[in-house]
């Protein structure tokens, strides 16, 4: 980039569309380059030089016409942009004689002919412009600099300037009046220097960006409609002649941890992000891209990380990453190595590769790979389904804000909020267990597998039709995976198994949404180990990855004690208070109590204060816990009562609905060396640490209303769900 150069070349550009303020929004070509060039060190002015530019579509505007003079007959012999961009080159290198030493630099009218008009058409049409045209002077800017007071810069134009500088004598031509007004901003008494031209990026740099980095809000986009296999270098390219910040790209996944067609861009500036909202609609290939303005939080939700393992991996400069997805659980280092040896080889061997990990490092399957060049990259990617082990392996053109992404989706809360475990006395002895039903192996309830993964209650219930009214209330359940999202799989709790039955054969692989759903009846007992973590399929039932033992089952005794008590942390008092459960007391699977719910769905545990004894034993507040990821968790359970798919009140029959609100929380248990601590703290970590509710109420838990069943058909948890209410 030329400092202080000898010359400047006076530039002007006019599309086949809109000009002024708007040039460059309808992604109109290039139709006329006019230039002129000035000796700064003579103040002398050369002579008009005009450039026709033959566009691949032949179309003129009114405007286009009207302001530029031209005709559809004139641009038809003219020569296309490559070649007109060729000849303009070598013409400014003979006038200035470039070969003698002289230097030059382009200077336009505002920023959108070079960053609007030049570098966007020249990508689109794969063409490499000479170094000449990543600098340039906006002269604007340079005669802001020498008349700070005349306005603001947005309304500056030819015009404004020349009056301001007492020109009046202006040719058809624009450049000629730029001209005009350098000759009259290098002369006496202005004297002004053109230094320190504008640079255009003529590349993309990856980066890492930290959670605690300060975006401006002023410089963040969100671009939507994006392929799904578009990289952060394909971005960069559809905003040619804009400078995006470094790690400024980060495409955006979805719940499913595939790009969802969107992405944030982080410019240098105001002016950039501006310019880039003008790029609306614009076209990527066959794809209008939409572009609205975001915010600089939502950035580094995307894009921002904390983890020092990613940062480092990231560190290495100008590397290409692929990400695999598929990987055995068991797959390591060296066998990534050896996959991709010996066509591909990775950066830094191990070390440029990242395997993604739950908190407690079980793999989930993924890992991202580094490769020093494009071409290793391209080869590297041409093992697309390739087989590692007995699994074949995806492989995607991956970005540094993507690795980033990926990792704080793994390494993110679980589902359920895990507080700090409390300072917890021990409870005193109980003195009841509540009756429960016994779990039967009756195939009251149907299992439906490959849901669709936006599929609501509201659209189960239309599916299953007729059989929508043989639903017990509260029957629906949704199974979400470990990351609380839906996993295609739902059960539905029947009032009879002949009912069950029915509709399995009527409304198996019926079509949802274009996809066919399999339904299957089942046993309660079925449904629930499934929720519990294991699997049901045709070949039997897989137990769940943990089970109560007899010392945590006691603990969870002990805890329902504690929940009828009222603990309601973090602030505890201690006077007498009643035993509740008796000693040594074991709560068998599918016992329940009954809650007062608050809202719809649960957000949070609120708890009343009620007095506890204090005693010596405790916890420590310090103890970590984390959350079993292997297993299940049922979302909110729904039925057509609850959820208005049928009048309040009321059944297909007419028959009315009482309907006591009740609802389910889940105690889930976690397989540890200290089964009693494992049971208890798990528990509690679900109900701590949360601010006291309705004094009227022991337990408040957002759900919703349903009518009263008896225990045993609410039963769903074999010993895993609390249906709690009112004491």
């Amino acid at each position: 980039m030329t400092v202080n150069p000898d010359y400047l070349v006076l530039l002007f550009t006019t599309t086949s569309g809109a000009s002024g303020d708007q040039l460059g929004s309808d992604e109109k070509e290039i139709v006329q380059l006019v230039w002129q060039v000035v000796d700064l060190a003579t103040i002398k002015a050369g002579e008009v030089n005009e450039l026709l530019v033959k566009p691949d579509h032949v179309e003129l505007s009114e405007e286009c016409q009207e302001v530029s003079g031209l005709t559809e007959d004139a641009l038809t012999t003219a020569d296309p942009l490559e070649e007109a961009i060729e000849q303009l080159n070598q013409k400014l290198c003979a006038e200035v004689d470039a070969g003698e030493g002289n230097t030059f630099c382009l200077c336009t009218d505002g920023q959108l002919h070079v960053r609007q008009v030049l570098h966007p058409e020249a990508s689109s049409k794969n063409i490499l412009l000479p170094e000449c045209f990543f600098s340039f002077f906006d002269l604007r800017k340079e005669f802001k600099k020498k008349f700070p007071s005349e306005g603001e810069l947005k309304d500056l134009d030819l015009q404004v300037m020349a009056d301001y500088s007492s020109l009046h004598d202006f040719t058809a031509y624009k450049v000629q009046q730029m001209s005009d007004i350098v000759l009259a901003l290098i002369s006496e008494p202005v004297c002004h220097k053109f230094s320190l031209p504008e640079k255009v990026n003529d590349k993309f740099e990856t980066g890492t960006c930290s959670k605690m980095e300060r975006v401006d809000d002023n410089t963040v986009i969100r671009a939507r409609g994006l392929p799904w296999q578009s990289s952060d270098q394909d971005i960069a390219r559809f905003f040619r002649g804009l400078n995006i910040a470094k790690g400024g790209a980060a495409l955006c996944l979805n719940a499913q941890g595939r790009r969802n067609g969107e992405a944030l861009v982080r410019f240098e500036s105001e002016e950039h992000r501006d310019l880039a909202l003008q790029r609306h609609k614009h076209h990527m290939g066959t794809r209008y891209i939409e572009v609205y303005k975001a915010t600089g939080e939502d950035f580094l939700k995307i894009a921002g990380g904390t983890s020092n393992e990613v940062a480092n991996f990231l560190s290495r400069e100008n590397q290409v990453i692929i990400r695999m997805r598929g990987l055995p659980f068991t797959a390591t280092a060296e066998q990534v190595l050896q996959f991709f040896s010996p066509a591909c080889p990775v950066t830094d061997g191990t070390e440029g590769i990242l395997f993604v990990r739950f908190p407690d490092g079980r793999p989930t399957g993924d890992a991202f790979v580094l490769f020093s060049c494009e071409e290793h990259a391209q080869n590297a990617l041409k093992k697309h389904k390739d087989i590692l082990g007995k699994r074949y392996i995806e492989l995607f053109k991956s970005t540094a804000a993507e690795v980033q992404q990926v990792l704080n989706r793994y390494s993110s809360a679980p589902l359920i909020p895990v507080a700090p475990s409390p300072i917890l006395s021990v409870v005193p002895q109980p003195t009841f267990v509540p009756q429960t039903a016994a779990v039967t192996g009756v195939r009251d309830c149907v299992r439906l597998r490959g849901l669709p993964y936006d599929a609501s209650i509201q659209d189960i219930l239309v599916f299953l039709g007729e059989y929508t009214a043989d639903i017990k209330p509260h029957g629906v359940h949704m199974v979400l995976n470990q990351q609380g999202r839906p996993s295609g799989d739902a059960f539905i709790q029947m009032r009879s198994a002949d009912r069950a039955f029915l509709a399995a054969q009527r409304c198996h692989k019926r079509s949802m949404k274009e996809r066919y759903v399999e339904v299957f009846a089942c046993s309660a007992q079925e449904m629930n180990i499934v929720l519990m973590g294991g699997t049901l399929n045709r070949s039997g039932l897989s137990p769940p990855p943990c089970k109560l033992r007899r010392k945590c089952r006691w603990a969870l005794g002990l805890l329902l004690s504690a929940v009828c008590a009222g603990l309601s942390p973090p602030s505890y008092t201690f006077p007498h208070g009643t035993a509740v459960l008796p000693a040594g007391a074991v709560l068998p699977a599918g016992a329940v109590l009954p809650v007062e719910p608050a809202a719809i769905y649960p957000s949070q545990f609120l708890l009343s204060p009620r007095p506890l004894p204090p005693t010596t034993a405790f916890y420590p507040a310090s103890n970590q816990l984390y959350m079993n990821y292997t297993t299940y968790y049922p979302s909110p359970p729904g039925s057509p009562p609850n959820i208005s798919y049928f009048p309040s009140g009321h059944t297909p029959s007419g028959s009315v609905i009482s309907a006591p609100p009740t609802a389910l929380i889940r105690m889930q248990s976690h397989a540890h060396s200290h089964a009693y601590n494992s049971g208890v703290k798990e528990i509690l970590s679900m109900v701590h640490g949360y601010q006291p509710g309705n004094t009227d109420a022991l337990v408040t838990l957002p759900s919703v209303l349903s009518a009263k069943q008896p225990m045993g058909d609410q039963s769903v948890g074999g010993g895993a769900y609390l249906d709690l209410q009112l004491l």
